[in-house]
């Protein structure tokens, strides 16, 4: 038995020398029909060597590098969607509200320059509110160079958002994407035209989700990138890489102006719940209770001599208002709004904008340690001119 085991690895042994040899000297002996000399050493350089990191791929797996590492067609799909507004202003337009080192990446003093998406073939397109404030003309750059005069259908300035309408048919409306989907980690595309030098499309991942506290809307929900954003891109495009629009573009964390990779884009979502509502009723219907919110810190609940730091502290009540008449009370913590839990401000605020006017909805409280619920009726949320962001 052991004498066949020696003759039989003998022969394997010879065999493969000489499909070694042969592979060398003579390839073209071993390929078969309709395989080429390249191919049969490639047989044999998988047998000898495995497979070479530095062959390229081919067929399917060579597809699938090339999606991984372009987004042209991504670019192709979104680009035409994504116009530059540019307008002629009664004022100054402007930085960031609150924190100074929170930007919108915007305009010049007595002109400005940014970007819209179209929505609608018929003309209808959405970008910034800060966009188009106090402007006397609007004008939009199609993609193909054509221009068109644009007039405002109507603006949200707690979102900042606001849809421009132009009077033509046939436009290449973007397609919306689906921000339930959305991961931090995704890929990301920033469409607009920063500093006025023409559509451009910058690339970054998804930085965060719902990020609020920025100080620069009154309702915050806002998509971080790391895309470049810069002055132009503000109403822009942030589109996933099939080209399907996640965000609008509206602000960058900077120090100088331009981009240093933290910007921030209002979900698509949100845009498209404030289109609708200007574009059908000319005003957002968002919920109101009449109350001053303010975030509970654990220094606050300790002094408060509450029981943990969760919910949020209701300062004050507007006199005659629905919180007011449902009994809500000063130093009172909201814990839940209609089921849904809230733990700062800002979550309040958008827990109550979504419920709808007229309806009752029950809120969740802790009141001097004890649990309560209270049944609110929900009223219109008054516009921005006359409310105060901490009222709620």
């Amino acid at each position: 038995m052991r004498r066949l085991w020696l003759v039989f690895s003998q022969a394997v042994t010879v065999a493969v020398a000489v499909v070694f040899v042969l592979a060398t000297l003579k390839p073209q002996w071993l390929a078969g029909p309709g395989e080429s000399r390249g191919d049969a050493a490639g047989v044999v350089q998988l047998l000898v060597q495995g497979p070479s990191a530095s062959s390229p791929p081919s067929g399917r797996a060579a597809s699938a590098t090339l999606g991984q590492s372009s987004y042209a067609q991504a670019a192709r799909q979104a680009a035409p969607s994504v116009v530059s507004v540019l307008t002629q202003n009664r004022g100054q337009g402007g930085e960031g509200r609150g924190e100074p080192w929170f930007r919108r990446p915007f305009n010049e003093p007595e002109s400005g320059m940014g970007s819209a998406v179209i929505v609608s073939a018929d003309g209808y397109l959405l970008t910034n509110n800060h966009v188009v404030e106090g402007a006397t003309q609007i004008e939009v750059a199609l993609s193909d160079g054509k221009r068109s005069p644009a007039k405002v259908v109507g603006t949200d300035p707690e979102s900042d958002l606001a849809v421009l309408k132009v009077q033509a048919e046939g436009l290449p409306a973007i397609t919306f994407g689906d921000n339930e989907a959305l991961q931090v980690g995704d890929v990301v595309l920033a469409i607009g035209n920063p500093f006025n030098v023409g559509q451009t499309v910058t690339s970054g991942i998804v930085s965060a989700l719902g990020r609020t506290g920025l100080g620069l809307n009154t309702f915050e929900n806002f998509i971080q990138t790391d895309a470049a954003i810069n002055p132009g891109n503000s109403g822009g495009a942030l589109v996933d890489t099939q080209g399907h629009l996640l965000g609008i573009n509206t602000a960058i964390y900077s120090r100088s102006g331009g981009s240093l990779g933290i910007g921030f884009a209002i979900p698509a979502t949100t845009a498209r719940q404030v289109m609708d509502g200007l574009i059908r009723d000319g005003l957002v219907t968002r919920g109101w209770i009449g109350v001053q919110p303010a975030d509970l810190t654990p220094e606050l609940a300790q002094r408060l001599q509450l029981q943990d730091d969760r919910g949020v502290l209701i300062q004050g009540v507007l006199q005659g208002g629905p919180a007011s008449q449902a009994g809500v009370q000063p130093g009172d913590v909201v814990l839940q709004v209609a089921g849904r839990s809230v733990a700062n401000t800002s979550q309040l605020l958008n827990a109550v904008a979504a419920l709808k006017p007229t309806t009752v909805a029950a809120l969740a409280i802790q009141r001097q340690g004890k649990a309560v619920e209270v049944n609110v009726k929900v009223a219109q949320r008054p516009k921005a001119r006359a409310q105060s962001r901490e009222e709620e």
